[in-house]
């Protein structure tokens, strides 16, 4: 699985997604412009000391991005779908895309790729969640069609055990 931010605009946003990228072992792919640079404070505070530990990877644009990745399965979160992110397979070599905080993915590149376009459904007096909530959301249903692949399942208690 991969996360790919085009255009994101809050560093603590992104700090908050890197984690999480950590956390399920998913790289994190970068599409410029930032509205930030990535030695920002913010991003570190987010990422707590993950940060260096996560897979990222910058590009250009989109146009550089796609031809670096000639066929990728790359699913589109945007609030104009008409798919629920639940109603549609993802498969372990997927990409999830997420646009900017203000304006999401630009329509010029949703246009062409309407079957590729999924949604979480919210009520309709809402114009769209937190960014790191949105690609959690997303990412951990992806993760969990495909088995949680190498993740740890189970947790320990510290000072007790379990009954």
């Amino acid at each position: 699985m991969h996360i790919v931010l085009h255009q994101p605009e809050i560093p603590g946003n992104t700090g908050n997604i890197g984690r999480t990228c950590v956390a399920t072992g998913t790289p994190l792919h970068l599409i410029e412009p930032l509205g930030f640079r990535l030695d920002e404070k913010s991003i570190r505070r987010a990422g707590m000391d993950y940060w260096h530990q996560l897979e990222v990877h910058r590009y250009m644009n989109f146009e550089t991005f796609t031809e670096l990745h000639p066929g990728a399965k790359i699913w589109m979160a945007t609030t104009k779908a008409r798919h629920a992110y639940t109603e549609v397979s993802y498969g372990p070599d997927d990409y999830i895309m997420f646009g900017k905080e203000s304006a999401g993915i630009p329509e010029e590149i949703l246009v062409e790729r309407e079957d590729s376009c999924i949604r979480i459904p919210m009520l309709p007096a809402i114009r769209s969640l937190n960014l790191s909530n949105s690609v959690a959301i997303v990412l951990y249903e992806a993760l969990r069609q495909n088995g949680f692949g190498g993740m740890q399942q189970e947790g320990e208690l510290h000072r007790l055990e379990w009954r």
